[in-house]
């Protein structure tokens, strides 16, 4: 199996215009819309670890993929 990166944004909550991505690895179970479904309660459960950060904004990616958008 290949892995799917789910990218967060992510703000800080003292500061919420330094922003920055955070890349998390999902295994590929077969597209996009899996990671698509599968992803709140990932997001759910970072946002928990980081109670100083917010989630403004997520999406899924292949790997290469993601490296040729930056």
């Amino acid at each position: 199996m290949s892995l799917v990166e789910l990218i967060l944004t992510v703000c800080s909550l003292a500061n919420p215009s330094s922003c920055e991505e955070r890349q998390l690895a999902f295994l590929d179970q077969g597209s996009l819309m899996q990671c698509m479904l599968q992803a709140p309660p990932t997001i759910a459960q970072w946002s928990d670890n980081h109670p100083d950060r917010k989630v403004v904004k997520w999406r899924c990616s292949y790997p290469d993929q993601a490296r040729k958008s930056i």
